[in-house]
């Protein structure tokens, strides 16, 4: 499917996918001893033998001495770490060192120290552009606008970067702490040092598409730490300008934390199960919805191959309460949940620990949800007006959220 906007963000997407559906854990496990790992509880022996302790420390010596460049005990040690959690073959289990572990609560969390401008790379290219400037944020104020290239920060080039997330982390730090961006704006450069404070991301956006009719819109972009509390104020703030009906948008949707998708649902679906985990043992985890807000409003969910794991969660409740219609094409089909656990240093260890299942027990798990009305997704309209993320978004040459409102329109005329 050659979608506009499936190019522009697959990257972020992929990170988004790889953070997946999350449950943060406070269990503490394991510690370093002598550069090695010892990891012992009352059912096993220790995990390195003698034997395998010799043969890590030969190891060790021979990158010392042989290996064309310096390698410090630190890093051969994060090595060993990760390398043991990439021995479950699982793309989503993971070894987080301290600093990583800071940048992964950071970007769940929705909230940072920053300048307040979202960034994208071209497709093949180290170039760093500006998508998006939110408002009263210190790039704002210092100037910066859309399609402005960032050339560098603190004389850092976004050219030496393989992946903008390791640029990224020079333009944020502290907050109240001053960062020089150079950009280039109709081939001229300009400097400007920027005050970074603390940004929340947001990840819903939302807007009426048809004032008449009461038709509106909800993306969300993300289940992050605030999405609950955006989405009951984007459905407030719709419901005073006359809201009759709404379009649901998680085509571009990663997804992120359990919490938060099944807290939203638990506003719009009436008394059940939203979503179930077992883990290997059959261990079962249930949550649950209550008819205390239950949102009676007619509704649509726009879905993609990009819509994972709890933009699944989301999708598959809403199908199997038949609350409202899928359109689009077949979901990502991640039906896997992970935990985060940290570790006493301040590194975690991110594992998949469990499998979902949706309200009607069906697990999606790399087979995705197949939308009730099934329709590529397909834009005609203006190119600068393509980014779904923004609220200039043309719409009207969208050929699924107009499928959405004709939906919409035949349910409230009923």
């Amino acid at each position: 499917m050659e979608e506009e906007w499936k190019k522009k963000k697959q990257k972020s997407f992929w990170l988004g996918v790889i953070a997946g559906v999350c449950v943060v854990s406070a269990i503490v496990l394991g510690c370093a001893i002598g550069g090695f790992l010892w990891f012992k509880d009352n059912s096993s022996k220790e995990f390195l033998g003698k034997r395998e302790s010799t043969k890590l420390r030969v190891i060790q010596a021979m990158i010392s001495r042989y290996y064309y460049k310096d390698v410090t005990e630190e890093d051969m040690a994060d090595g060993l770490y990760k390398g043991l959690v990439a021995s479950t073959d699982d793309p989503y289990s993971q070894y987080f060192t301290p600093k990583e572990y800071e940048q992964l609560k950071e970007e769940t969390s929705g909230n940072y120290a920053g300048i307040g401008a979202l960034l994208g790379r071209p497709a093949g290219t180290t170039n760093t552009l500006v998508t998006k400037v939110y408002d009263n944020s210190p790039a704002q104020e210092a100037g910066l606008k859309k399609n402005d290239e960032i050339v560098s920060a603190d004389g850092y080039r976004s050219e030496h970067f393989e992946t903008l997330s390791d640029f990224v982390n020079h333009i944020r730090g502290e907050e109240s702490s001053d960062v020089t961006i150079v950009y280039k704006r109709a081939g001229k450069e300009k400097s400007v040092i920027i005050k970074r404070k603390n940004i929340e991301i947001p990840s819903v956006l939302y807007y009426m598409l048809d004032q008449k009719k009461g038709i509106g819109y909800i993306e969300i972009m993300e289940f992050t730490g605030n999405t609950q509390k955006e989405f009951e104020h984007a459905l407030a703030d719709l419901k005073r300008q006359g809201l009759k009906a709404v379009v649901y948008d998680v085509r571009m949707n990663p997804g992120g934390l359990v919490d938060q998708v099944t807290g939203i649902l638990d506003d719009l679906l009436p008394k059940g199960t939203t979503v179930s985990m077992k883990d290997k043992k059959g261990r079962e985890v249930t949550y649950s919805s209550d008819d205390r807000t239950q949102e009676k409003i007619p509704c649509v969910v726009l879905t993609s191959g990009q819509s994972a794991s709890a933009a699944e969660i989301f999708a598959g409740a809403i199908r199997d309460f038949k609350y409202g219609t899928l359109i689009g094409t077949k979901t990502f089909g991640k039906g896997i949940v992970q935990q985060t656990m940290p570790l006493s240093d301040g590194s975690a260890v991110k594992l998949t620990t469990e499998t979902y299942y949706t309200p009607s027990g069906d697990c999606i798990h790399k087979k995705g949800i197949k939308p009730d009305l099934e329709l590529q997704y397909k834009f005609k309209g203006d190119k600068e007006r393509a980014d779904l993320s923004v609220d200039t978004y043309d719409y009207k040459n969208d050929n699924q959220i107009q499928k959405g409102m004709e939906v919409l329109k035949k349910e409230l005329s009923r």
